[in-house]
């Protein structure tokens, strides 16, 4: 399928264009075909987030990277919809805090490990986990292809970061005692509320953020990024989110009922 060029002055462009890359990924087997339903799922959270980065999903970030950077071995997980998006990013991001790539994917086939594996190479990575021919092991609370995982990887991980994760996995991971980063646009998805940090805001601006917070406290003291992340409150984070969420609402709300009060007005004086 030939690739749609968004004009430069569409109002949308910036959506449209992350929507041609989850598309783009469908089509060389990184994103499952439930993935397309799972992005339209997440675009439609960002709407009500008003499509930019809070400074409650900023703090959320900085407290992540500070987990990460503390971490005894920290592992990034990658499913397609994340390798589709941001791969350039993820790579970015395990290099610079040294937390290894693990493929993780819900709808496994070996031709969507390949294609993901190409990927995250082809944008740079070096060292990846999670792939057929490596050892691993599984996750005894979970029934689904996701319960495999790496034995030098998010086995023995003490934080994982698991970019747009299913529910399941998320408590299966908590419930083993590691420590959950997740970036999910949804505040009251079950994945958002089992981790231990949500960052709720699209990860194509979450990434790049987290890779400049990395450049930026790599070099604090570990007893310092343990107790950022250690007092960062969830619960109070999310809490936060909906609320965020329902002060865009009423915004919106507003906005439309003080622009039809002014065509209604300007039809009366016509």
């Amino acid at each position: 399928m030939k690739k749609i060029e968004v004009p430069p002055d569409h109002p949308r462009r910036e959506s449209l264009e992350v929507r041609e890359r989850v598309i783009e990924g469908h089509e060389k087997h990184i994103v499952a075909t439930a993935g397309l339903l799972a992005h339209g799922r997440g675009e439609a959270f960002d709407y009500l987030i008003g499509e930019k980065t809070s400074e409650q999903a900023r703090r959320a970030a900085r407290a992540a990277v500070a987990a990460i950077l503390s971490a005894d071995n920290p592992v990034v997980s990658v499913n397609g919809n994340a390798c589709a998006l941001v791969a350039n990013d993820l790579v970015s991001l395990s290099k610079a805090t040294g937390a290894p790539l693990e493929i993780n994917l819900f709808y496994y086939a070996r031709e969507r490990e390949d294609a993901v594996l190409k990927s995250l190479r082809r944008a740079g990575a070096e060292r990846i986990l999670g792939t057929h021919d490596r050892p691993s092991t599984t996750i005894p609370e979970l029934s689904s292809n996701r319960r495999k995982v790496d034995t030098e990887g998010i086995a023995r991980a003490d934080v994982v970061l698991v970019p747009l994760e299913d529910g399941d996995r998320t408590e299966a991971l908590r419930a083993l005692g590691k420590f959950v980063i997740a970036i999910d646009l949804n505040p009251m998805s079950r994945t958002a509320t089992h981790a231990d940090i949500t960052i709720v805001d699209n990860i194509v601006r979450v990434l790049p953020l987290m890779n400049g917070l990395a450049q930026e406290m790599k070099d604090q003291p570990r007893e310092e990024l343990k107790r950022m992340a250690s007092e960062f409150d969830n619960r109070a984070n999310l809490s936060e989110s909906i609320r965020l969420i329902m002060a865009h609402l009423e915004s919106e709300a507003s906005r439309h009922i003080s622009l039809h009060e002014n065509t209604v007005e300007g039809l009366a004086t016509s």
